[in-house]
């Protein structure tokens, strides 16, 4: 029964967590945000990845990140959740994490987001359960096309992570793609449509085992935040 009480360093890491937010994410700056052009707060990301190294939690040591297990993201995600932070960790640092931790060629990629140096979204919705199909776009002569929506924080993102129907993940750079807002229901968390016309992407590994990996991920750590 003792797993079911938190540790003294998880009690540690949450109000490490709560601490920086009732520093920098006050509830009228959070619904200021939503009415805005600029949803994301990116200075309190870069304090989350950079400056407490939350982004690369779910990435073993040897691969750049902290090594620690879904529970202590549960725990950053309740903290986040409960402050409404603006940022994109269940994107970046959970569902397009653990994506790349699927893939035999997304190392690099993987170390970039675990440093939060870059943000990764997954083109794929967040409504999409595990074990379904999920959209993918055409591959033509080494080059990827189609329009992917309801992509969650793909306008922050950097990099994103496109199935295509080769069967293959590819990193596709954020401005190879058109990506506009979308309204979303709910306004704390940014959707866009994706569009690609032709943009160049790197393939990282099988989509099939990536994909559903990283939305079993998102669906249980979602419930945290």
């Amino acid at each position: 029964m003792s797993d079911l009480l938190y540790s003294e360093e998880e009690e540690a890491l949450r109000a490490a967590v709560r601490d920086l937010l009732t520093d920098h994410c006050d509830a009228a700056g959070v619904i200021a945000r939503t009415e805005s052009d600029a949803p994301h707060d990116l200075s309190l990301w870069k304090a989350l990845a950079d400056g407490m190294g939350l982004a690369g939690l779910l990435v073993p040591e040897d691969r750049g990140g902290q090594g620690a297990t879904h529970r202590e993201a549960a725990l950053v995600l309740e903290e986040l959740g409960r402050a409404v932070a603006p940022v994109p960790y269940l994107t970046s640092a959970v569902v397009a994490t653990e994506a790349l931790l699927a893939c035999e060629d997304g190392g690099e990629l993987l170390a970039e987001l675990a440093s939060g140096r870059r943000i990764g979204a997954l083109a794929v919705g967040l409504h999409t359960a595990p074990g379904a199909a999920f959209t993918t776009v055409r591959l033509e002569s080494g080059a990827l096309h189609g329009e992917l929506t309801g992509i969650a924080d793909a306008a922050v993102a950097d990099v994103l992570l496109v199935p295509a129907d080769d069967g293959g993940l590819y990193a596709v750079e954020a401005g190879a793609a058109t990506v506009a807002p979308q309204v979303s229901l709910d306004l704390t968390r940014p959707v866009a449509r994706v569009t690609l016309d032709g943009a160049p992407g790197r393939r990282l590994g099988d989509a099939g085992t990536a994909v559903p990996r990283a939305l079993r991920a998102g669906a249980g750590l979602l419930a945290s935040e």
